[in-house]
């Protein structure tokens, strides 16, 4: 997802009282929906609430993540317009860096990009279940790039003392966001075709592909559009559907990627429980839940990218604007081989209607 520049300015937001106001009038509302209705972002909605329920701290994914460590077992949030990601577990083995960070657990899979962690909030808040006690952060327009949550197991001597730990000094409670920025429409060359399916042939690793649509001033959409087979394959958008139902019956492990531009949760296993409600499709597991719009999906793409370790098969799926809601992969761990059996499952998938391939 492409990074512009946007200009900061104050949205003319409610007073922080009327926001209170707002949240006392709907209670079941939540956060985020409650800020689309007043015309804010859900940042400013929080922050409202500073010196009462929620606190100002440090956003750097520095400090979040070694917060996040010292409170045992809790659930990862991340999301984008289209889909929300929940995995349960511990944060651990974090890695700092300039341009990327990540956390390598076993159950939390996270790679962030701290030039989006922007604002980010202390947060305990009174529900019917009891006290909710989170730690959530925001890129620049006040839209949400991850959340954690505490659970009944969680560490409430190390969010006490956290309390006192990271709170920084501005506690006021309007804030100053900026522009959204949607996402980059599909870019393609086709006098660089050839080039692009030569490049792409020889790739040994699946992170060298943005890295060569980049050289070629295009993205992954635009490339997907114009690569063809063996490389691309389009298909209709109910093979969404279609492919997590199949999961669920057949047990294949996948990993299944869903990010903005700040934050990229991963899980890693099998899906077992759906419920499907409405326009929503739901994965119900014990550990993992995953939330998706299915009428989002307008575009399908089944992708072959070359390796080291042996052809990676990814299925992706993009909104009508070309952002990225989701990308599955089968997993290729020694022992835990599932690349084979998601390969059929992806091959088995319906393409797209002929007017609907690009």
């Amino acid at each position: 997802m492409a990074d512009t520049i946007a200009q900061t300015h104050t949205l003319q937001a409610p007073a922080p009282e009327d926001i209170r106001a707002a949240q006392a009038d709907h209670p079941k509302l939540r956060d985020r929906d409650l800020a689309g209705r007043l015309g804010i972002s859900e940042a400013q909605l929080v922050a409202a609430s500073c010196g009462i329920t929620a606190t100002r701290i440090d956003a750097h994914p520095d400090r979040i993540m070694d917060a996040a460590q010292k409170l045992g077992e809790v659930m990862a949030l991340t999301r984008n317009e289209s889909c929300v990601h929940e995995r349960v577990g511990t944060y651990e083995n974090y890695h700092s860096g300039g341009h990327a960070c990540m956390v390598l657990a076993d159950e939390i899979d996270l790679r962030m990009f701290p030039s989006h962690w922007k604002h980010a909030f202390m947060v305990e808040k009174e529900t019917d279940a009891g006290l909710r006690r989170s730690l959530q952060v925001f890129d620049a327009a006040g839209d949400a790039v991850h959340k954690i949550f505490l659970r009944d197991g969680s560490d409430l001597a190390a969010w006490d003392a956290l309390r006192d730990d990271l709170p920084i000094g501005d506690q006021s409670q309007s804030l100053e966001v900026s522009d959204r920025q949607p996402p980059e429409a599909a870019k393609s060359d086709m006098s660089r075709v050839d080039v692009l399916r030569k490049e792409w042939a020889r790739m040994t690793d699946t992170h060298q592909f943005m890295r060569l649509t980049s050289k070629l001033k295009m993205n992954r959409l635009g490339a997907y559009r114009i690569a063809g087979a063996p490389f691309v394959r389009a298909l209709a958008p109910g093979a969404v559907g279609t492919a997590l139902e199949r999961l669920a019956k057949d047990g294949t492990e996948v990993m299944i990627f869903v990010g903005n531009r700040g934050c990229i949760q991963i899980h890693s296993g099998p899906i077992v429980q759906l419920r499907p409600m409405g326009p929503w499709q739901n994965v119900m597991d014990p550990r993992f839940n995953l939330h998706l719009r299915l009428d989002h999906v307008a575009e399908v793409w089944a992708v072959d990218k070359p390796t080291q370790r042996g052809n990676a098969m990814s299925l992706e799926a993009f909104d009508a604007q070309g952002g990225l809601i989701f990308q599955i992969f089968g997993i290729g761990k020694e022992g835990r081989d599932s690349r084979p059996a998601w390969r059929a499952l992806v091959g088995s998938l319906p393409d797209a209607p002929a007017k609907e391939a690009v």
